[in-house]
């Protein structure tokens, strides 16, 4: 559903960014001058990129490990590399404890999915232990 949310909002932007240029005040006509109209272009694609790559976010699992697409990178991890899963009140989505002392987001799993978020963050702490991690 967050895929179908997305680019539904994309397009929103998109068309409103359109919108707005042709309804907005210019010198000739409509339009602003070309660096204002710039600007507004380059704002939109930020604002349509980053809501697209918020909507492809995940964890997918497999024997070897668990690969994490967040909005900046993606990593892929080993299970060893696991130390435990986090998923506690008020936390807005899963932590995955990593065995070098860091951390890792997992904004796929997140406390906005109530019972469902829960239910996947006790399967990925089972999947932790099944695969040769330790869950605190």
């Amino acid at each position: 559903m967050t895929r179908i949310v997305g680019r539904a909002i994309a397009a929103v932007l998109v068309l409103g960014g359109i919108a707005l240029l042709y309804a907005s005040p210019g010198a000739q006509g409509p339009w602003y001058d070309p660096l204002n109209t710039a600007a507004m272009v380059a704002l939109v694609a930020l604002s349509v990129l980053l809501v697209l790559r918020h909507a492809t976010v995940f964890a997918l699992v497999d024997p070897q490990g668990i690969r994490v697409r967040n909005l900046v990178r993606t990593t892929t991890l080993s299970w060893d590399r696991i130390e435990g899963v986090r998923f506690g009140a008020g936390e807005p989505w899963v932590t995955l404890d990593l065995v070098d002392g860091r951390t890792l987001a997992v904004m796929a799993i997140q406390s906005a999915d109530g019972a469902y978020a829960h239910r996947e963050s006790q399967r990925l702490a089972a999947l932790v232990i099944a695969g040769g991690g330790g869950v605190r």
